[in-house]
């Protein structure tokens, strides 16, 4: 029986992960009384005793829980939810998909540091051209995104459900104005790009759900890659994989929303557009692949078992 401690489950993360554990028969839920949450000294007991820790904190919060490990502690395996970690390279990153490589070091490793949700849109994208050498690392990247509200946490989703709220909340509301947005490090970081993008998210009136956009000019790549190629090399990318999909040109004839994987753990990538400027689209559950999903998928290998283990993937 595996002992599973999530420091932090209140939150919205914390909360998703309890629940696609609750029904498992290998894990042993560790639950803190609530009244001792933030009590360094329990825990540390929790977290010492546990084989998994989630953090599912703020940055300096999940930075001061790590500190809480016992130094002869080579057990306990943790895995942080926080931005803290995610650019360190003495932490795993939690994408699998990736790359072998990184899959191997999420097996292997007793710190890994779990993907930012518009990260992970972004990185499912840009990674592979990278990587396949459709763009190189220095190719000017431009990404657009919408998000339901429960991706900003509590306060947001209390604000958006609130019956008095303000009106403007009605429409999508475009943020990160000053492109400083914490996911910026390391979707330049992982996906191997050696300039920032720029990056303009979107906040709108819907629970769960995100789509994140990347657009090309054709021209501008490496060499010339038609609509079809640029599919085709993605598509050979993710071979195999069962929670990230890679559609048919055409896939989708209209429009694409960003609220259908509501509830799902698995990621969606279409291509589309035509020979001269594409957009490729990543569509997912910010708290899914986003985040708890993803979560799960990287304690189920460093487990060693099937890595789809309690989540919801759809066809």
């Amino acid at each position: 029986m595996t002992k599973v401690f999530i420091d932090g489950q209140a939150g919205t993360t914390g909360l998703r992960i309890k629940d696609r554990l609750l029904s498992r028969d290998d894990i042993e839920l560790l639950v803190i009384d609530d009244d001792k949450r933030k009590d360094n000294n329990e825990i540390r007991k929790f977290i010492n005793e546990s084989d998994i820790t989630f953090l599912c904190l703020p940055d300096a919060a999940a930075i001061e829980a790590v500190a809480l490990l016992d130094r002869d502690n080579k057990k306990t395996k943790i895995i942080d939810a926080s931005t803290a970690h995610r650019t360190n390279p003495l932490w795993a990153y939690g994408f699998p998909e990736l790359s072998a490589e990184l899959k191997n070091k999420i097996e292997a490793n007793q710190f890994i540091a779990n993907p930012g949700c518009y990260a992970s849109g972004f990185n499912s994208i840009v990674a592979p051209l990278v990587k396949n050498g459709v763009i190189d690392s220095n190719f000017p990247i431009t990404c657009f995104a919408v998000s339901g509200y429960s991706g900003a946490g509590n306060k947001a989703i209390a604000q958006y459900e609130d019956p008095n709220r303000d009106t403007e909340l009605n429409s999508p509301r475009q943020y990160a104005l000053t492109q400083n947005h914490k996911h910026l490090k390391e979707m330049a970081a992982i996906s191997g790009l050696a300039q920032t993008p720029i990056f303009s998210p979107m906040i709108c009136d819907y629970k769960c759900g995100m789509v994140v956009s990347i657009p090309l000019f054709t021209n501008m790549m490496n060499r010339k890659y038609s609509l079809n190629d640029v599919r085709d090399i993605l598509a050979e990318h993710y071979e195999g994989k069962e929670i990230v999909k890679v559609r048919s040109v055409g896939f989708t004839e209209n429009m694409i929303g960003s609220n259908n994987f509501e509830g799902r753990d698995d990621m969606e990538i279409e291509v589309n557009g035509n020979d001269d400027r594409i957009v490729i689209t990543s569509r997912f559950d910010n708290l899914g692949k986003g985040a708890s999903g993803a979560a799960i998928q990287c304690m189920n290998l460093s487990l060693g078992i099937e890595e789809t283990k309690s989540l919801v993937i759809g066809e």
